[in-house]
């Protein structure tokens, strides 16, 4: 049967002489393997290069539930990226939140909420003309949201917040996976800012590269076999 649905590409693999298989995060599906017949050779009715990381799509499709490789019989890019793949900042940010979501999603079943976040943090980094710097924290901090370990915020002020608990805090935990301050009010302002807001939180280079790093850890901590991110040095050489 075949059916329609909206995905998110995370990662191509080379499939014979001319096909590949594609690992997209569907809309209705979760995330599902897909090969593509013929996808790389010259008149292919599904070209590979629409099938890039973090390419929007909208495919039609066979969904099996035995575990095998689905087949796209359709796939049309909506909308199509206009900046990303070409802007240097744009696209480092994809690359690393494509890492990201990869391990995050693996074995990610359906939830459209989900879905429609990462979609929409996409679109939005495609058509802003914002400073960018800030993006990604705001980004990791959005989807812990939908991961189950978003952080506790109080209407008080407190100067310390733990990592293992995910909450403030007025005592310093014995453990050092602890933000302290100013990294706390820092943390606490991209909790509560959107992305449009993003670029007003300000702060220096090493502390953006220090909190990036404990944000990892967070992820670390709270998700299973969240291990080295491979791309995290490119936006420690771009955001300097």
């Amino acid at each position: 049967m075949l059916n329609k649905t909206r995905g998110i590409v995370l990662k191509t693999t080379n499939y014979s002489e001319s096909s590949l298989v594609a690992q997209i995060y569907t809309e209705s599906f979760g995330m599902q393997s897909y090969l593509i017949a013929g996808a790389r050779k010259p008149k292919a009715k599904i070209k590979a290069n629409i099938l890039q990381p973090l390419h929007l799509l909208e495919i039609i499709a066979t969904h099996k539930d035995n575990g095998s490789l689905q087949r796209i019989s359709e796939a049309r890019q909506t909308p199509v990226l206009q900046e990303i793949p070409y802007d240097i900042i744009k696209s480092s940010l994809a690359l690393f939140l494509n890492e990201i979501l990869y391990k995050i999603l693996k074995e990610q079943e359906s939830d459209p909420y989900l879905f429609e976040f990462i979609h929409q943090s996409i679109r939005w980094l495609d058509e802003t003309h914002l400073n960018l710097a800030n993006f990604h924290l705001v980004f990791l901090i959005k989807l812990t949201r939908f991961l189950g370990f978003y952080p506790t915020a109080t209407k008080e002020v407190f100067p310390y917040f733990n990592l293992h608990e995910a909450t403030f805090s007025t005592s310093l935990p014995e453990h050092p996976l602890v933000l302290q301050e100013p990294h706390t009010s820092i943390f606490r302002n991209l909790i509560e800012t959107e992305y449009s807001r993003c670029d007003h939180i300000k702060m220096s280079s090493a502390d953006r590269q220090f909190l990036l790093e404990k944000l990892l850890d967070f992820y670390r901590i709270h998700r299973t076999n969240f291990k080295e991110v491979k791309s995290l040095y490119i936006l420690e050489e771009i955001f300097r």
